[in-house]
């Protein structure tokens, strides 16, 4: 595939880069068709994304329609039909600033205000379309061969609430039609997978306007969360974790130790309490901090594991919420742990060993990432090149690789990043592994180590869920709502055939509860073909129906969500089965 670069040259596209480059031109050919259709616009950011492309625009107060959206591709279609050739050239900073003007492009002209130091900038050209980018981009329109305008949405300029807010339009596009296709049946199967939907059918969560961003959880909702945190707790208890409980709210002045109020102010919410600003938590990690200064501690205390399921609150833009996956509140699956230097190693190759534990329990499997130092962090140069050579070094020795994200550290530390993945193939970070040597340091922590000498701890932050609402969504969508049995709220339907057998349902039901398994009965007068299709809907697991013949034989006639019909056995036998499935968290 042939590109060609900003300077001008024009060569074959590296393999792993096509993607990219078939995206950005994407966003161009894009940008030309709605500069056709609404002249009137005017352009801010449009970059390629890890699934597509988009780009931000001021139309005024035009407001897109789906049949904007379309006529929009239906141009896109024509330019890449015109097939006109892409070229690029490089103008001093005086003459970008005027080519600029004269197009009216005033986003691009406050940008070339924030690149202060360069001299100049590049433009790529096809036909009347002139934007402003490095590129590299295809040398032709008609190169372009599979693209869809997918959606619109609100972006402000510069993720910057107090500007103003921009349409966004987002596309995908592919090397083929055919990989296009897949995509978009994908697509179709994640509209049904969504999490929002089936929070709401299957009773699981809900939203409400009065409190957006805030998530309701219904009674099975949390059958769910209990279940989840259950195991949770059954899981660090074995990895040797102590849980605490730290307070909402703390101190202004906790958060200006922490850094927090200089570097996370803007998404935290505030009050005053008796004349004094306080802040809601938005982490839980100054107060693990506050628990471990409670009292002297040895070498021989440490690593000290603090877990802590954690409510937290972030001020989110309206704009970014996204059901559980992008909350206003959220209860972290917290650890914070205390430790010596030297344990480093051994202590993130045991929580890298908890987390390849759980997520091998619910299928997903995972990607790590290491992100290294931001410009904006505390601490010296050197602290950052120790922690982040300790991570790596750790991960490698048990025989994982890792891939670098450059810049994208917590500003106290680097940190590794889990990317676990559903069954659609979708990426989700979960876990993060984040090594401290700062916030110790500014609350003068301090051990007693074996010489008798004061030292100060370095302090690892980790998560493994990321938080239970996320987690939550993401099972929600990768089991398509139908749980494992260990996971279901409700593991079992009895369903009367007739009102006569609806005591023997009674009997079953209370024998099943009884036993632990999680069970509704359906009493209804409908017929059992409805109760079968409700309980399906419903994804409960198994579904027993009895009438007289089961009331007589002490049997019930088992049906699986999937329509298996496993046909009659003894009550005492599916007992066996369920609890066997609950005890082992079969999948």
């Amino acid at each position: 595939m042939k590109i060609i670069y900003k300077d001008g040259h024009v060569g074959e596209c590296p393999q792993e880069e096509e993607l990219h480059v078939i995206r950005h031109t994407a966003a161009h050919v894009m940008a030309q068709a709605i500069k056709r259709l609404f002249p009137e616009a005017d352009f801010a950011f449009g970059p390629a994304t890890q699934n597509g492309f988009y780009y931000d625009v001021d139309l005024g107060e035009r407001k897109l329609t789906n049949e904007d959206l379309e006529a929009i591709e239906k141009e896109m279609k024509k330019i890449v039909k015109e097939n006109l050739p892409i070229k690029s050239f490089v103008l001093s900073r005086e003459d970008s600033k005027k080519l600029m003007a004269e197009r009216g492009e005033k986003y691009k002209l406050e940008h070339m205000d924030d690149l202060a130091d360069e001299t100049e900038f590049s433009f790529f050209q096809q036909g009347e379309y002139v934007d402003m980018c490095l590129g590299p981009h295809l040398t032709y329109t008609k190169a372009l061969k599979a693209f869809k305008i997918t959606q619109q949405s609100g972006a402000y300029w510069k993720d910057d609430s107090s500007n103003k807010m921009l349409t966004r339009i987002n596309g995908v596009a592919f090397r083929t039609t055919q990989e296009l296709d897949e995509y978009l049946v994908r697509l179709e199967e994640a509209k049904k997978r969504d999490h929002r939907k089936l929070g709401r059918e299957l009773g699981l969560f809900a939203f409400r306007d009065e409190a957006p961003g805030f998530p309701f959880y219904l009674p099975k909702g949390m059958v769910l969360r209990n279940t989840l945190i259950d195991y949770w707790r059954e899981v660090h208890k074995k990895w040797d974790y102590v849980e605490i409980s730290t307070p909402q709210i703390m101190r202004r002045t906790l958060w200006e130790t922490s850094g927090h109020w200089d570097h996370y102010k803007d998404n935290m919410y505030t009050t005053v309490i008796d004349g004094e600003d306080f802040a809601i938590k938005p982490m839980n990690c100054p107060g693990s901090i506050l628990v471990y200064d409670l009292e002297p501690h040895s070498y021989r205390d440490l690593p000290l594991r603090y877990g802590e399921l954690g409510l937290v609150h972030r001020h989110e833009l309206s704009g970014a919420l996204h059901g559980m996956f992008r909350v206003r509140c959220f209860t972290q699956d917290d650890a914070h742990i205390l430790l010596a230097p030297e344990q480093i190693k051994d202590e993130v190759i045991r929580i890298a060993q908890l987390f390849d534990e759980v997520y091998s329990l619910f299928g997903l499997p995972y990607t790590i990432e290491l992100s290294t130092m931001p410009e904006d962090h505390i601490g010296s140069v050197e602290d950052w090149d120790v922690a982040t050579a300790a991570l790596a070094d750790a991960i490698t020795s048990i025989g994982k690789e890792y891939i670098v994200n450059p810049g994208d550290g917590a500003f106290y530390g680097p940190k590794l990043d889990f990317h676990i993945q559903d069954s659609l193939g979708r990426t989700w970070q979960c876990g993060t592994i984040q090594l401290d040597y700062q916030l110790p340091g500014r609350f003068d922590l301090e051990y007693v180590g074996a010489d008798g000498g004061k030292y100060c701890p370095v302090m690892i932050h980790r998560v493994v869920f990321g938080s239970i609402e996320r987690f939550i969504g993401v099972i929600t969508e990768h089991f398509a709502g139908a749980f494992p049995v260990w996971l279901s709220p409700v593991q079992a339907a009895v369903l009367p055939i007739t009102d006569r057998a609806a005591d023997y349902a009674k009997e079953v039901a209370a024998k099943l509860d009884a036993a632990g398994v999680r069970a509704e009965t359906d009493l209804r007068n409908e017929k059992i073909g409805y109760k079968i299709r409700e309980a399906q809907m419903q994804k409960t697991p198994y579904m027993l129906v009895v009438g007289d013949k089961e009331a007589e034989s002490g049997t019930v006639a088992v049906r699986t969500r999937a329509g298996k019909d496993l046909g009659a056995m003894p009550l005492e036998d599916f007992l066996a089965k369920i609890t066997g499935e609950i005890r082992s968290r079969a999948n």
